[in-house]
C-alpha cells in the first residue's frame, strides 16, 4: 500500500510539473511579444524651421534624452501656421511614445484662432498633453542696427505718425511672434503691417535682409546678432530684467502694459500609455538637469525655467484662459 501511494503521488507530482512546464512555455513567447520601450529612434517634431526657439531648444534636448533612453531622437522641422502644422502632426501621431513635440507658446493660441476664423482644428488642447518646460521668456522688441529709432518710444511715435507704415514679420498668423506685436499695438493705439514667415529664422533673416522693419521674437533667436551688431533690441515684453540683456527695459517700464512670454515645452500625444509617459516625463527631467542642456540654451540667452508635468499642465491651463481674450481683440486674420 505504501508503494502504490507513493508510486501515485510520484505520478501526481510529476504530471504537475509537466503541466506547469507547459504553461511557463505558453508564458514566455507572450512575455518575448511585449516590446521593451524605445526599442527605435523617437521622432521629436519641431514645429518651426530652423533658427528659432523651438529648434534652439529642441536639439540639446534631444541628445540628452536619447542618451537617457538609448534610442535616437530625432528632429523633424514641421514649419508654418505659426507652429500649428506640426503641432497638428503630432497630435494626430500614434500615441505609442515614439512622436513627441517641442512646442511654443502659440499652442494656447492656435485652437482658439481656429475657432476664431471658423477654420478646421489644426488640433485641439486635449489632443496633447504637456511633459516639460523648458524656457519661458518675455518676447524682444528687434530692429535691424542702422533702423532710425533708437528707443522703443521713438519707434512707438514714429509708429503713430505713420499708420500701417511700420512692417514687423513673424511665425504665422496667430504665433509667437504675432501675438506680442499685435498686443502691443493695441495698447500703444498704432497699426503696424504684419508679414507672415514659417517661423523665426526666416522672419530674422528677413528683418537682417532689410525686407520687414521689425521683429518680436524671444532673445535665444537674435542675441548672437545683438552681439555682432547687427540687430538692436528697444524693448521687452517681460515685467523683470533680462539677464541676456540687462540694459532693455521693459514695455510696461517705459508705460505701456503690453506683456507677453514665449514658452517652449515637450507634449505628447494624450493616449500615449502612463508606463511610456512617466519614461519620456522622467527623461525630459533629465534634459533640464543636464550640464550640457543648460549651457547650450542659457549661452542663447535663453535661461532654463523648468517646469514639470503637473505644473507645466497648470501653467498651460492658465496662458489659455488668458490668449482667449487677447486672440479675440486680435480678430480674424487670413
Amino acid at each position: 500500500m505504501q508503494k502504490n501511494h507513493w508510486s501515485q503521488l510520484t505520478a501526481a507530482v510529476c504530471a504537475g510539473l509537466s503541466l506547469g512546464g507547459a504553461l511557463l512555455g505558453l508564458a514566455r513567447p507572450a512575455l518575448a511579444q511585449t516590446p521593451v520601450y524605445p526599442s527605435h529612434a523617437i521622432t521629436m517634431i519641431v514645429p518651426f524651421p530652423p533658427g528659432g526657439l523651438a529648434d534652439i531648444v529642441a536639439r540639446p534636448v534631444a541628445e540628452s534624452m536619447a542618451r537617457e533612453l538609448g534610442q535616437p531622437v530625432v528632429i523633424e522641422n514641421r514649419g508654418g501656421a505659426g507652429g500649428g502644422i506640426g503641432m497638428g502632426v503630432a497630435a494626430r501621431a500614434k500615441p505609442d511614445g515614439y512622436t513627441v513635440v517641442m512646442a511654443l507658446s502659440s499652442f494656447t493660441v492656435i485652437p482658439e484662432a481656429d475657432a476664431l476664423i471658423g477654420r478646421s482644428p489644426m488640433y485641439g488642447m486635449a489632443d496633447l498633453r504637456p511633459i516639460a518646460r523648458y524656457t519661458a521668456d518675455p518676447t524682444v522688441l528687434a530692429v535691424r542696427a542702422d533702423a532710425p529709432w533708437k528707443t522703443a518710444k521713438e519707434f512707438i511715435e514714429d509708429a503713430r505718425k505713420r499708420p500701417s507704415a511700420i512692417n514687423y514679420g513673424s511665425s504665422g498668423n496667430y504665433g509667437t511672434m504675432h501675438v506680442p506685436m499685435e498686443i502691443l499695438a493695441q495698447v500703444a493705439g498704432v497699426k503696424l503691417t504684419h508679414v507672415p514667415f514659417t517661423g523665426a529664422g526666416p522672419a530674422v533673416l528677413a528683418l537682417l535682409g532689410g525686407q520687414i522693419d521689425a521683429v518680436s521674437t524671444g532673445p535665444a533667436t537674435v542675441l548672437q546678432h545683438v552681439k555682432a551688431g547687427k540687430i538692436r533690441v528697444l524693448a521687452h515684453w517681460g515685467i523683470a530684467g533680462l539677464a541676456a540683456l540687462p540694459e532693455v527695459s521693459s514695455l510696461k517700464d517705459l508705460g505701456f502694459n503690453a506683456e507677453y512670454a514665449q514658452w517652449s515645452g515637450l507634449f505628447i500625444p494624450s493616449g500615449t500609455p502612463e508606463a511610456i509617459a512617466q519614461k519620456l516625463r522622467l527623461a525630459a527631467r533629465a534634459a533640464a538637469q543636464d550640464p550640457k542642456v543648460r549651457e547650450v540654451i542659457q549661452n542663447t540667452g535663453s535661461p532654463v525655467v523648468y517646469l514639470d508635468s503637473p505644473d507645466f499642465e497648470k501653467y498651460v491651463q492658465a496662458d489659455a484662459r488668458r490668449m482667449i481674450d487677447v486672440v479675440r481683440k486680435i480678430g480674424k486674420v487670413e
